[in-house]
């Protein structure tokens, strides 16, 4: 008996040590800001308590003051002016901004468990000097007050954006940058994304009564709100028993918080058949009305599509809140612009959502690893606006492959002489589009790539334990290639290098087919640097087709279940390149050979990968 339960005491520890665990920061802040909209300012006042529950000793600690990139002459404002594809929504806009049009963050005084700090302010980053050191296992509380100035709206956050919304408030207060096992991650503003802290806010906004206020979290006093809306009536009566209402919201377990607020807002509240609340706020009028009446529905299924692909979205509310300059995800919430056709807002709505899987619940360093972040998402994100398509609730036909244009797009950039490797960080790409491509379309592909490597079942798999071993932990890539490796029971490290830290590309072909002694000799090339296994399928001429699978040696082993399936070759060793398959077919039976016939493999060219070479280019498809 005793030998029993010795043995079953092993196996829980060993099923427990083999669960990722990495340590995490931990913030609590509650604040309160009083918001003068006449001259777009406000005062706030933060209480901040941070837990170090990291193994190091913390003498200083930082904070992000992003308004201050609105200002001529900063970092966001230089690199935007000299970078040779500036972001056509800030060029020179940045340097042309007023006194009274500019942004900025003034931190007042910080005093840390009610003694004095010194700080000093460089640029977008807050330097503090802490009145004691934070050891390991140790809390600390830190009081603020500052003041603040939003900016005209340029790059995500400010006021008056492009459809008329009065304030767009993301990225608005002081916020502690992050301290994880790389150390500190204090990156100046330039305009790029963000990595935050994991942990609760109660954030109380006062300001005038005749605006509307959507945001992150759960608004915890809709009583005293009226339907949570200004009462338009009361409005127009002038009947106002006081000039300001105080919005207070609560958010548990985020890394950031939004919030947006117009007079005109419309706000519609529905709940989903996960039993989710969403929240719609919009501006009525001819451009919105009707597409975003029937943006639920869509909604609803994709959410549901979401939750069986991905995991479970796990907060109770989301919030599509008109604004912004574009499409930017937040915890529970959205800014869109929202003058829109159906499919675009159905496809930025979307997109935005699945951040919710790839960033708010991941968290993942968007400074180093963007393309874990976009990337993903914009996988996701195809895979849903595909299944709305499967289900009617959006115009155009379904496709068995939805990231085939991702594909066939990385291909041509990666043979433009501009891509750069996704490793880099992401302020320092020489070219927004290369930023672009790699974070977006490169990001997409990788997620691809391993599917054909794995086989689709333990790619799905993967997903979702992905979801179940790294939410809320900020995950880097290793980290998701170990969960791939562990589902699938292949070695990717091999790929991850090539993929992430390198431009190599992937280039396979059918140099020539051969009879020889009775049987056929199907000659393939590998001309590029990337290796993959490779799928090949042959078309006899009576309509019959028999499919062949090489895998990788480096792999260890073959893929699982899969789309495509084919008789086992001997194993293709990356450093030969050239490798010969043998049939009993007759060269004069064959009537066709495609290399890759399910279109997945991210091959830059495609002209050698059908024989006899009838390949026909793209725009002619």
């Amino acid at each position: 008996m005793r030998l029993a339960v010795l043995l079953f005491l092993t196996c829980i520890s060993s099923v427990a040590l083999s669960q990722p665990n990495r340590w995490q920061q931990r913030i609590k802040y509650n604040i309160d800001i009083d918001f003068d909209v006449e001259n777009h300012q406000f005062t706030g006042k933060q209480e901040m308590k941070y837990w170090n529950n990291s193994p190091d000793t913390l003498d200083k600690v930082f904070y992000h003051l992003y308004f201050n990139a609105f200002q001529p002459g900063s970092m966001m404002d230089v690199r935007s002016r000299t970078i040779s594809d500036a972001d056509k929504r800030v060029g020179d806009r940045i340097s042309k901004l007023k006194e009274n049009e500019i942004g900025y963050q003034k931190v007042l005084k910080l005093t840390q468990d009610g003694a004095m700090t010194e700080f000093i302010t460089e640029g977008t980053i807050l330097e503090v000097t802490l009145a004691k050191p934070i050891l390991p296992g140790q809390s600390t509380t830190f009081n603020m007050e500052y003041e603040a100035q939003v900016p005209e709206q340029i790059r995500r956050s400010g006021r008056n954006n492009s459809e008329g919304i009065s304030y767009s408030m993301s990225q608005w207060y002081p916020k502690l940058c992050e301290y994880d096992y790389q150390g500190w991650h204090a990156n100046p503003y330039i305009g790029r994304e963000f990595y935050g802290v994991w942990g609760d806010f109660e954030v109380t906004i006062k300001i005038d009564r005749t605006y509307t206020v959507g945001a992150t979290g759960i608004l915890q006093n809709m009583e005293k709100m009226g339907h949570g809306y200004s009462d338009k009536n009361t409005k127009k009566k002038g009947l106002f028993r006081k000039k300001y209402l105080t919005w207070t919201f609560k958010a548990e377990n985020v890394h950031d918080f939004v919030w947006a607020a117009d007079p005109d807002y419309k706000h519609v509240t529905k709940e989903t058949q996960a039993g989710t609340t969403l929240h719609y706020f919009y501006q009525e009028g001819e451009k919105t009305n009707e597409n975003w009446e029937k943006l639920h529905e869509a909604m609803d299924e994709a959410e549901q599509f979401m939750n069986k692909k991905y995991g479970k979205y796990p907060y109770p509310v989301y919030a599509f809140i008109q604004g912004g300059d574009g499409g930017m995800e937040y915890p529970m919430a959205t800014l869109i612009t929202g003058e829109r056709s159906y499919l675009s807002l159905v496809g930025v709505s979307v997109h935005e959502w699945m951040h919710s899987w790839y960033q708010m619940l991941m968290g993942t360093n968007e400074a180093l690893y963007a393309w874990m972040d976009e990337g993903f998402t914009s996988f996701g994100s195809a895979e849903v606006m595909n299944h709305l398509r499967i289900k009617e609730l959006l115009p155009g036909d379904p496709t068995d492959n939805p990231h085939y244009n991702s594909i066939r797009g990385y291909a041509r950039f990666a043979l433009s002489g501009s891509e750069e490797p996704l490793s880099t960080h992401a302020d320092h790409f020489k070219t927004n589009t290369a930023y672009g491509v790699g974070s977006y379309t490169k990001g997409t592909v990788f997620l691809k790539q391993l599917e054909y490597i794995v086989g689709r079942k333990d790619f799905d798999i993967t997903m979702k334990r992905y979801y179940n071993d790294w939410a809320y932990k900020h995950p880097n890539p290793n980290d998701f290639i170990r969960v791939m490796e562990k589902v699938s029971g292949l070695e990717l490290d091999w790929f991850k290098e090539h993929w992430v830290n390198s431009t190599n590309t992937i280039d396979y072909g059918i140099e020539s087919v051969t009879q020889e002694n009775g049987k056929s000799i199907i000659k393939l090339t590998k001309t590029g640097s990337l290796p993959m296994p490779v799928d090949l399928s042959v078309e006899l001429n009576d309509g019959k087709i028999i499919n062949y699978y090489l895998p990788l040696r480096m792999m260890r082993g073959e893929k699982g279940e899969d789309i495509f399936s084919g008789q086992l070759q001997a194993d293709w060793p990356w450093t030969h390149s050239i490798y010969n398959i043998e049939t009993n077919l007759e060269v004069g039976d064959i009537n066709k050979i495609t290399l890759d016939p399910t279109g997945r493999l991210a091959d830059v060219n495609l002209e050698d990968n059908v024989w006899p070479a009838v390949y026909k280019k793209e725009e002619e498809k």
